[in-house]
């Protein structure tokens, strides 16, 4: 009987943390549970996120989580050498490759470097580039990323595969729900919506190239209200900036919403536009597109993926105001449903290609 496969999981953010990479995270060690009859277990070692071992996929173990860098690195290591032998070491962030790549290289068995975006678009430190190179197989979750990091990176470009992001099937079109525009005072309004973090350090999602269009929607749209969800450090230099501009009445920062809260958020919106030069991927514009939102995005980042380089929505350049102002008044005045595109995404197309490349991660490690 052939022995069942066991993974070592190194994570910058595992079950029970939040954001988009640990979304991902958890979609792909879902994923990889999945593999029915070869897989065995996967030991996940993260730095962010705590969960209850009954709240895990089956056959997936998280152990506690270690922020501090030289501990996370000696907590990995122990788990290497103490618990059995692991067939495959899973990095999911560029940060771990140097760690991934020497117990990778330790214990003679391959390595899966999975990248995210903007933090592999240029060329990181030589110790990070060893890492990166010494990876059997480096997956990534859009073109565009792709692109970047093969710019930079000493591998082969067949080794590195385009595993885009899934989206929930939670995400679904309906009726607006009257508990969330009575909450935030909506009711009778036209919504345009973005769901993103509020980040000095991220200004490039795009919250103030929508504001400085807003005065010109809003003379043809007088009942717009943009609905700005997400938090951080740049909250409030947004919120002064839409006061200067006169908006304070047609704007709404809502904070971050729930999990369980978004996909009515989602339903109660007419649009959704996050115009982003520094995509990765964009999961969110396949949330909104499966709940049935007419999406406007950027065309020169990771976002054309989700947009399906403008079939599934407009892509636009985001630093032209008025191809931004125009596509966001077409997505009003003629909203269209593509709900089909971002089936496409859904999980059990994940899954399978997650089974697929784990099979030719562990046959090419074998040759």
């Amino acid at each position: 009987m052939t022995r069942q496969i066991r993974i070592l999981a190194l994570v910058t953010d595992g079950f029970g943390s939040h954001g988009g990479i640990a979304q991902y995270n958890c979609d792909l060690l879902t994923a990889l549970s999945h593999q029915a009859g070869s897989l065995g277990e996967i030991v996940v070692v993260p730095r962010l996120g705590q969960a209850k071992q009954d709240a895990l996929p089956p056959g997936v173990r998280q152990l506690p989580p270690v922020f501090n860098k030289l501990g996370y690195s000696l907590r990995a290591m122990a788990v290497a050498a103490a618990r059995g032998i692991f067939d495959l070491v899973l990095c999911g962030h560029i940060a771990h490759a140097p760690l991934a790549a020497m117990i990778s290289r330790n214990m003679g068995i391959p390595l899966w470097l999975q990248l995210h975006g903007i933090e592999a678009w240029a060329r990181p430190r030589p110790i990070i580039r060893w890492g990166v190179e010494h990876s059997h197989m480096v997956t990534v979750v859009s073109r565009y990323t792709r692109r970047r990091f093969l710019a930079w990176a000493n591998v082969h470009p067949s080794n590195v595969r385009v595993l885009p992001n899934t989206v929930s099937d939670r995400y679904a079109p309906g009726p607006k729900p009257a508990q969330i525009l009575e909450r935030y005072g909506l009711r009778g309004k036209r919504l345009l919506l973005t769901v993103s973090r509020i980040s000095i350090e991220e200004r490039y999602k795009g919250h103030d190239r929508v504001l400085a269009v807003l005065p010109d929607l809003l003379r043809s749209f007088p009942d717009l209200v943009y609905v700005v969800a997400g938090d951080g450090n740049g909250r409030e230099l947004l919120q002064t900036f839409a006061r200067e501009q006169g908006l304070e009445h047609n704007v709404r920062f809502i904070g971050r919403v729930s999990d369980a809260d978004l996909p009515d958020l989602y339903r109660a919106a007419d649009v959704f536009v996050m115009p982003s030069t520094g995509e990765g991927f964009g999961i969110v514009f396949l949330e909104a597109m499966r709940s049935g939102l007419c999406v406007v995005g950027g065309n020169g980042d990771g976002s054309m993926d989700p947009l399906r380089d403008g079939a599934a929505g407009y892509a636009v350049s985001c630093d032209d105001k008025i191809e931004l102002l125009e596509a966001i008044s077409s997505a009003l005045a003629n909203p269209q449903n593509n709900q089909d595109h971002a089936d496409l995404f859904r999980f059990p197309a994940f899954s399978r290609h997650c089974g697929r490349l784990l099979n030719r991660c562990l046959a090419g490690a074998n040759h």
